[in-house]
């Protein structure tokens, strides 16, 4: 089943805030959350972090109908690479060195910020690549 795009967009919107707050504080908590936010949307789908409950309750009935609807595997995916990228923050935040916390969490926002004013998901393009290169290779 297909979902809409804003739900994606909205939770990268909230990310970007998040991690932006985690680079300017160096807060390894608030990290945590996020790289917690991404394992829920990784493992259940993008409607599973609080960011995809918060606008499947809150802001998709505020808004008209969905013009526009993707499949969810490529935003899962994006949720597993940046779960990667927070969880390597993570582990530099709190056991060093400072530098890979610093880089994978600048990473991660740069990627979220993307999607969220852009409507360019990497890590969805990412997931195609890979999918076009493995049904190659196979």
């Amino acid at each position: 089943m297909d979902i809409d795009v804003r739900g994606p967009r909205f939770g990268a919107a909230v990310t970007t805030v998040v991690l932006a707050a985690v680079l300017v504080t160096g807060n390894p908590w608030l990290l945590a959350w996020q790289t917690l936010a991404f394992a829920l949307g990784a493992a259940g789908g993008v409607g599973r972090p609080p960011y995809g409950v918060l606008f499947r309750r809150v802001v998709r009935p505020r808004l008209g109908p969905p013009t526009a609807f993707e499949a969810p595997e490529p935003p899962r995916f994006a949720q597993a690479v940046g779960l990667v990228f927070a969880g390597l923050g993570l582990v530099g935040y709190a056991l060093g060195p400072e530098w890979l916390g610093l880089a994978a969490t600048g990473a991660a926002l740069a990627a979220a910020f993307l999607n969220a004013v852009f409507g360019y998901c990497l890590g969805c393009e990412m997931f195609l690549l890979v999918r076009r290169l493995t049904v190659r290779a196979g």
